[in-house]
């Protein structure tokens, strides 16, 4: 019995001495599918034992460390490779636990546990975890006599309002990941001019806005055209044309970026005003059509839709004209040129062959000259022949004239 009793009497002074600290529960909010940071500190020590637990999950287990080491074969399925604790700092007393990807399902009441091996070392902490998935864009478009406005993606489920009272009630639709798709739509006349259309999607985190004019029409040259854009007179972070609200001209995203132009528009943008506005050059018809401006900066979004109709300027045709009349005349001045070459060609051709016939005739004159004097040569060296063969036979007469008068006595 009396064991039992000393037993007893250590049981109690147990329970004086390590008390269970806890605080009032901290309030922590976060972005869907980002990082979060859940605060947790205690006395520094050594054996530390850290068990993060989400309690409105049926006390799931988050995150467990002891040993000097993780301890996460009983860790909730949910959290799995989305907890870490920042480890060169737990002997410095951070028990701070990371969690990444948040999701709607983390929302809820977690337990911080620390242990260290003291008497007094045990402490609970708590923290109200709150999920935000806040309003990032709202579109607004009409379609004919319809105008609707939109936002997707939000949590908790947002408010839809327009700027001027319409008798409609949003339509809200929860997506499988708890988040939430709100849209409202409006049936406008065609006699109303003038009017503007705006609506403001707002949960407990922020609000945007969207702002939509009335089309205009406008006649531009094709020669150079500038669409107008209408702005607010707050600063304005970024910028996108479209044509035919599908194909993006260009878009500025931030302000300390240039702007940039899709390939298919680089011959036709010329510039881009501060207010926006854009101009055009060398339009073709098929550039016919609706040009999108939408000018947006934290909350909010004004778009302009502007049809354009493109008339050919007579500036153009005149100048079409000039250039091929040009044309006409650089290819008869090359032709003239070219004919006068060809004659000048033709007429030394034939001065060389004249020259070339007369070289020949003289040389064939003088040819003949020779021949001739060769003959002449050749007459006067027989004829000196004949002469002397002739000579001959009387000067042997003449040489013994005696002889034959003796024989014929």
């Amino acid at each position: 019995m009396k064991m039992t009793g000393i037993k007893c009497v250590v049981f109690v002074v147990v329970l004086t001495f390590l008390p269970s600290l806890a605080s009032e529960d901290v309030e922590v909010s976060c972005v869907f599918m980002e990082s979060c940071i859940l605060p947790c500190s205690f006395q520094g020590g050594s054996d530390t034992v850290i068990h993060w637990i989400q309690e409105t999950a049926g006390n799931t287990l988050v995150h467990s460390y002891y040993h000097n080491q993780d301890q996460l074969a009983k860790q909730g399925q949910r959290f799995k490779k989305r907890t870490s604790l920042f480890k060169d700092q737990i002997s410095r007393g951070n028990a701070t636990l990371q969690l990444t990807g948040v999701e709607v399902e983390d929302q809820g009441r977690y337990k911080c546990y620390t242990s260290i091996n003291t008497l007094n070392g045990n402490k609970e902490s708590f923290i109200n975890l709150i999920v935000d998935a806040p309003v990032c864009k709202v579109d607004i478009e009409q379609v004919d006599y319809r105008v609707t406005c939109s936002s997707e993606g939000i949590y908790p489920e947002p408010e839809l309002t327009w700027s001027t009272p319409f008798n409609t009630t949003p339509t809200v639709q929860k997506t499988e990941h708890q988040l939430y798709n709100i849209s409202s739509s409006l049936n406008v006349s065609d006699s109303v001019t003038d009017l503007v259309y705006s609506c403001t999607v707002s949960t407990r985190r922020n609000w945007r806005r969207a702002t939509l004019f009335k089309p205009t029409s406008i006649s531009g040259s094709d020669t150079e055209t500038t669409i107008p854009c209408t702005s607010a007179n707050t600063p304005l972070t970024g910028f996108i044309w479209r044509f035919n609200h599908s194909q993006i001209i260009l878009n500025q995203t931030r302000t300390d970026i240039p702007y940039t132009v899709s390939k298919e528009w680089r011959q036709q943008v010329k510039s881009v005003s501060e207010s926006g506005s854009i101009t055009l050059q060398d339009l073709s018809s098929d550039r016919e059509g609706i040009y999108t401006c939408e000018l947006s900066n934290e909350q909010e979004t004004i778009i302009t839709n502007t049809v354009l109709r493109i008339e050919k300027s007579q500036g153009n045709s005149i100048s079409v004209g000039a250039i091929i009349v040009g044309v006409l005349l650089v290819l008869a001045s090359a032709l003239a040129i070219g004919l006068v070459a060809v004659m000048k060609s033709r007429t030394q051709q034939q001065q060389q062959r004249r020259r070339q016939q007369q070289q020949q005739q003289q040389q064939q004159q003088q040819q003949q000259q020779q021949q001739q004097q060769q003959q002449q040569q050749q007459q006067e060296k027989q004829e000196v022949e004949r002469e002397g063969e002739e000579a001959g036979p009387l000067m042997e007469h003449d040489r013994h004239p005696n002889t034959r008068m003796n024989g014929t006595q």
